[in-house]
């Protein structure tokens, strides 16, 4: 990585294991490029105590010749220890190092007793050691079966758990850089979300159309068949898969649809929602007056703002992008961008709610739905008032009947404040391209109605 921003609290946590008086257990987890690797390299520093290992996909035999090798740049006794995971951790757990064990589901692969013989270790070997083992793992199947469920070996004995995600918003723009208005940076969160591999690669180009085309549309682009490696890596059963997270990114978002659009059957369904649900690549979510568990209208988007853009967009097109060359993302991409944005817009101005409402304490943020009713941008307080907005992501200037539209959907939600009170409603505009006259002169007269710019939203989110 050319560059590392966030992930403050992550660092403290790691750097104060490695200074503490015990033995520690750091469990790091979570979706390739998300920068788990470059974390653990800032939180070392320039430690002289260090183990780092990255493994690879090779014989139990290589593994442990070149964790040998790699070991011994600091602890060279080692090359006189046993080449057997037992011996070779506990010798330095004796040396109190830090043992960072990268891409540790390719070690269980070929040796399924490590997490055995590390609980071991844990139990039994290192009252008197201070050292800290760290594992590290993108297969996030794996490193909850060696690790993390309450069946596994190493379960309880983790002092840190990271499930690492992808960066905020402001962060992520931070990462990127470049001189990009706002309207530009919703866009470029709208494709390339807060994965800082994908931010890096994007970053090389100065324009939007310039960093889709170089690194997604382009068939020698970087990110050009990302999304298929990652998925290709983690799931055994990829084409059923890929259909279903090809109908979420259509728009198909209930059971019913998805297995309609899929052709899946529906009884089959919910293990591979599941399991997408598992591996952070999809969720399910429900309107904000409902509990997720009990809700019987839960609609399923994908998380990750990149697969969403490649199973829309990328996703069986073939050599299509190739034959416009420099101009595919402003002839085939651009028109349908305010669009395919404007689900990832509404997202950014729930974020930025708090942020941009500061005299209320906001309890619950998220959005509502109920029929034909559908409220963008939903906000509970402990006032006693409920926020409601609309967001469009659209060229043309927010009118008054977004207004009119939205005031008749609020009288469909149904919430009433915690104490019983009658509640106040507040209503926000959100808008790409402004507004109407008849909005503005509204907003001047009436005190429960306030407009924000995409300037305003990208300003609160990069500021908080």
């Amino acid at each position: 990585m050319n560059g590392f921003v966030d992930r403050t609290q992550e660092l403290d946590r790691l750097q104060s294991l490695y200074s503490s008086d015990v033995a520690e257990l750091a469990v790091i987890y979570g979706r390739r490029r998300l920068g788990k690797t470059e974390l653990v390299k800032q939180s070392l520093g320039e430690r002289d105590d260090v183990v780092l290992y990255q493994a690879r996909q090779k014989t139990q035999a290589l593994q442990l010749k070149q964790f040998v090798t790699a070991a011994s740049e600091t602890f060279p006794g080692i090359e006189r220890i046993r080449a057997e995971w037992e011996a070779l951790l506990g010798y330095l757990a004796e040396q109190d190092a830090v043992i960072v064990l990268d891409e540790f589901h390719y070690l269980v692969e070929q040796d399924p007793s490590l997490p055995s013989v590390l609980q071991a270790l844990y139990d039994h070997e290192l009252d008197d050691s201070s050292a800290t083992i760290v594992l590290v793992g993108s297969s996030i199947s794996m490193m909850e079966e060696a690790a993390l469920l309450g069946n596994s070996p190493l379960y309880g004995r983790a002092s840190t758990k990271l499930d690492i995600r992808q960066l905020p918003f402001g962060a992520a723009m931070e990462l990127l850089g470049g001189e990009y208005t706002a309207v530009e940076q919703v866009v470029l969160w709208s494709i390339f979300g807060g994965t800082p591999y994908y931010l890096e690669e994007a970053a090389t180009a100065e324009t939007v159309g310039g960093a889709v085309f170089r690194t997604v549309l382009s068939q020698h682009g970087s990110l050009h068949n990302d999304p298929d490696y990652v998925l290709r890596m983690e799931l055994t059963e990829p084409t059923r898969y890929f259909s279903i997270l090809e109908a979420i990114a259509g728009g198909t978002t209930t059971r019913n649809e998805i297995a309609q659009v899929s052709g899946i059957d529906s009884n089959q369904l919910s293990k591979y929602l599941s399991r997408l649900e598992r591996l952070r690549l999809t969720e399910r979510h429900v309107p904000i007056t409902e509990r997720k568990e009990s809700s019987r209208h839960g609609r399923y988007r994908l998380l990750d703002p990149m697969f969403r853009f490649w199973f829309r967009f990328i996703y069986g097109t073939g050599t299509r992008y190739e034959e416009f060359g420099d101009t595919a993302y402003e002839t085939l991409i651009e028109p349908e961008i305010a669009d395919f944005a404007s689900s990832e817009f509404e997202r950014l101005c729930q974020r930025a709610l708090r942020d941009l409402y500061p005299e209320r304490t906001i309890t619950d943020v998220g959005q509502w739905w109920y029929r034909e009713h559908e409220v963008d941008v939903v906000g509970f307080t402990t006032g006693g008032t409920l926020i409601a907005g609309e967001c469009k992501f659209q060229r043309s200037p927010l009118g008054y009947d977004a207004l009119s539209g939205l005031e008749d959907h609020v009288e469909e939600l149904r919430w009433t404040p915690r104490d019983g009170t009658e509640r106040a409603e507040t209503y926000a505009l959100f808008s790409r391209s402004g507004f109407k006259q008849s909005v503005e002169e509204a907003a001047t007269e009436r005190k429960d109605l306030r407009l924000f710019t995409v300037e305003d939203v990208v300003s609160s989110l990069m500021q908080g």
